[in-house]
């Protein structure tokens, strides 16, 4: 409850919008970081104007450039409109409103799932622990939730406080939401900061609901040290009951470990394994350690039809929607616990566990839909059990000595590697199969995505994925990796240790590896690039699908990288912060170096932290394997906050990039805070958000992006040694950019600088006479 004298508010009325807003304030004024501040008034929150003219003014840097998909747009019934060669649609949009809009309504879908997502499980843990249970992330963490402060000006100090916040979520992604209809907005610009503005909410959704997953659940609280779990597909014990999770919301996953240590079966990998794909996986080994991650959404085909899991339940996010099918082929009963994914099972809500477990023991229906998560854990768990013995033998993915007849029927048409989205030759590995060999079929699995559009497209019906999983299954047993347990926020101490550093340039930067798995050349990729980062000093943050296949690189002795760096956010560690929801602690780690380490105030003051990050701290996100629409929203939320991310090839498909022009000087000229001058600080960073093709222009570019205007000169040598190392080492020559990076001759690597200065020589630069400012985009932040 909320308290202030003689008021009392439940989370129930904040949200009800029933209290009076005189008792609002009172009530925000109690959450308030220090109560000497100045109150912010009734609603302190920022509508989807209040940043407005932060967007503008990084827009107005970082232009956007359109790849729309088609030349139609198709959501009104004034259409289809052809918006080609520069005509507007029936309603006046052009084709660039029309495809930031396409933008914006991606992003709302990526913060409403996040959002959801928090939604749901506030809700079941303040029925559970009831909403005066108090946020606390232990001594070493006091600015607890960056986000919550910086975007509302608001402490929360217990779930109900939460639920509060999650209450103006939901009205801000409503908002703009509604901006996407057909006549409303009508200019791109507009439609990018909306796309801003909501994505920065998708931030402050996820934060909610990782802090309140930790609190209640006992996951690790910042935690250097956090336990390793195994991941990989030869996790499995076969020889026991298989539970597989499958999702994002770890409630549901919770109750079935839970029901198992308190009916006398043991935790995880005792009687029963619990297992899980994407998010969810993440999540039950923060629960407990001795559960296994499986593998990220590409594996979740391959697992299924492997026929190991005896039972799969399914939450949210991130769920093949077919699943039902593809368990019924293999006799594996599903448990549906989520609304939003129900895939028309039937509600046994109101039946008792025993006639449930016998419905689908007996195949009588191929799953149930079974919000009730209790419930639904006590019903996973005995159905697996019971299943077992039933269903050892069943699988689809057939031996390797079945797979030349299988493969028998290939005509070498070439139609499954023109619908492969990462165009795997696929044709050539079945048409070998067919002779016999292999070698090529098994080489795919390394980098298959496991989609499976080779096989619906196929006119010979050839099961194309599970013949490249029968063709590796030497590999497939032996894959079995160490990764460190998602260890949530970043300390206080350890922002306090580290933020000197980066910001002036001694740490080269923040690399963040996140997003899904769409890779262009399979996950090893991530792995390598991480290690490479590692290597050289960078801090290395994970999450996700990104955080799991980065184990999939050994070194010499045989060491992952989880295994090999420590877990500290410090020169050369490797930090896993957790599932897809702890990405805003990567995010929020940037926030409290502004706010602990340089003092700026962080209540409801986004504009200057933001313009502090942009300008000072080095830090790069890489969604290498981006695909959904929560990789945009939380792209774009980074975006806002004036970190710029490399997406994969595939990342063109999200239509939109933020890029800077180099040329152009005038973008790239800020303030001198000191004098009010403005001075040119050359392309640092040179663009907010774009699409490269292979992980060695990945790794050049990610060290380019970590430059920023404030880099001291040991900083920026520093900065300047990995950027020139990296392009000599792949494009063999120094980059023709550097001349615009290098401020005065002290900024030059001293292991390049004949060659360096030979080269600026030749293109006539000379030292530039402001080579330190104290930089800002915003002219309010001018001292004199």
């Amino acid at each position: 409850m909320a308290e202030k004298g003689p008021l009392k508010i439940s989370a129930k009325e904040l949200t009800s919008g029933l209290v009076h807003a005189k008792d609002v304030e009172v009530f925000i004024g109690r959450l308030a970081m220090e109560e000497e501040w100045e109150p912010l008034g009734p609603t302190p929150f920022p509508w989807i104007a209040a940043l407005r003219s932060w967007d503008h003014l990084l827009l107005s840097r970082y232009k956007p450039f359109y790849a729309p998909f088609c030349d139609y747009c198709c959501l009104c019934t004034y259409g289809k409109c052809d918006l080609s060669k520069g005509r507007p649609g029936a309603c006046g949009l052009d084709m660039k409103a029309q495809t930031a809009r396409i933008v914006l309504i991606a992003c709302c879908i990526g913060a409403a799932t996040h959002l959801s997502h928090a939604r749901h499980m506030v809700d079941h843990l303040i029925e559970k622990y009831g909403e005066d249970y108090a946020i606390n992330l232990g001594s070493e963490i006091a600015v607890e939730m960056p986000h919550a402060r910086l975007i509302t000006g608001i402490k929360p100090k217990t779930l109900g406080d939460l639920a509060f916040l999650l209450n103006y979520c939901e009205k801000q992604v409503t908002q703009c939401l509604a901006a996407a209809h057909t006549g409303q907005e009508g200019n791109y610009v507009d439609f990018e900061s909306k796309a801003l503005h909501v994505s920065m909410i998708d931030h402050l959704a996820m934060e909610i609901a990782d802090v309140a997953q930790i609190v209640t659940y006992g996951f690790p609280k910042g935690d250097p040290n956090a336990p390793l779990t195994w991941v990989g597909l030869g996790v499995l014990d076969l020889s026991k009951p298989v539970v597989l999770c499958i999702g994002h919301n770890v409630s549901a996953g919770v109750e079935v470990i839970d029901y198992l240590e308190k009916s006398g079966l043991g935790g995880p990998g005792e009687a029963v394994e619990v297992a899980g794909l994407c998010c969810t996986a993440h999540d039950i080994t923060r629960y407990r350690e001795q559960a296994k991650i499986v593998g990220p959404i590409s594996d979740q085909l391959r697992i299924i039809r492997s026929g190991a899991a005896d039972a799969i339940m399914i939450d949210e996010q991130c769920i093949r929607t077919n699943v039902v099918y593809e368990a019924q082929r293999v006799k594996t009963p599903v448990i549906a616990v989520s609304d939003k994914a129900s895939h028309g099972l039937p509600d046994v809500s109101e039946l008792p566990i025993e006639k449930i477990v016998g419905m689908l023991v007996s195949g009588s229906t191929p799953g149930v839909f079974l919000p009730d998560l209790e419930k639904a854990g006590a019903v996973t768990a005995i159905t697996a059990i019971r299943m077992a013995p039933i269903r050892q033998k069943f699988k689809i993915i057939p031996d390797p000595s079945q797979v030349q007849a299988q493969a028998s029927q290939c005509t070498f048409c070439g139609t499954c590697r023109r619908n492969c989205p990462i165009d795997l030759p696929i044709d050539q590995a079945v048409f070998n199969a067919k002779n016999g060999n292999l070698e090529l079929l098994s080489m795919l699995h390394d980098v298959c995505l496991g989609c499976a559009r080779c096989e619906q497209v196929c006119p010979r019906k050839i099961p194309a994925l599970s013949l490249i999983e029968a063709a590796a299954q030497h590999k497939i047993k032996t894959e079995k990796y160490r990764m460190r347990v998602g260890r949530g926020p970043i300390l206080d101490t350890e922002i306090r240790e580290v933020g000197s550093p980066i910001v002036l340039g001694e740490i080269p930067g923040v690399v963040a590896y996140v997003g899904c798995a769409n890779f262009p050349h399979g996950g090893r990729e991530v792995a390598i690039m991480a290690r490479e980062f590692a290597r050289r000093g960078y801090i290395v943050t994970l999450s996700g699908c990104s955080a799991m296949v980065a184990s999939y690189v050994r070194n010499e002795e045989g060491q992952t990288i989880y295994e090999e760096f420590p877990g500290s956010f410090d020169r050369g560690g490797v930090v896993n912060v957790g599932s897809c929801v702890a990405n805003a602690h990567i995010s929020g780690a940037a926030i409290k170096i502004a706010n602990i380490f340089a003092r700026r105030p962080l209540r409801a003051n986004y504009e200057e932290i933001a313009d502090y990050i942009l300008n000072r701290v080095g830090a790069c996100g890489v969604a290498w394997g981006a695909m959904s629409q929560k990789a945009a929203s939380i792209a774009t939320g980074f975006n806002r906050l004036g970190v710029p991310v490399i997406v994969g090839p595939q990342g063109s498909k999200y239509r939109r990039m933020y890029l800077g022009r180099a040329e152009d000087k005038e973008s790239f000229t800020l303030y001198d805070a000191r004098t009010g001058e403005r001075v040119w600080i050359g392309p640092a960073p040179e663009h907010l958000i774009i699409a490269l093709e292979t992980m060695e222009e990945c790794m050049v570019w990610t060290a380019k992006l970590c430059i920023r205007p404030n880099d001291t000169t040991k900083g920026r040598m520093i900065k300047l040694t990995h950027y020139v190392d990296l392009y000599k080492r792949i494009y063999g020559r120094l980059p023709p950019d550097l001349h615009m990076f290098v401020r005065t001759e002290a900024d030059i690597p001293i292991t390049f600088k004949d060659e360096i200065m030979q080269y600026l020589k030749e293109v006539g630069w000379r030292p530039w006479e402001r080579p330190s400012i104290d930089p800002t985009c915003l002219k309010r932040l001018v001292r004199v």
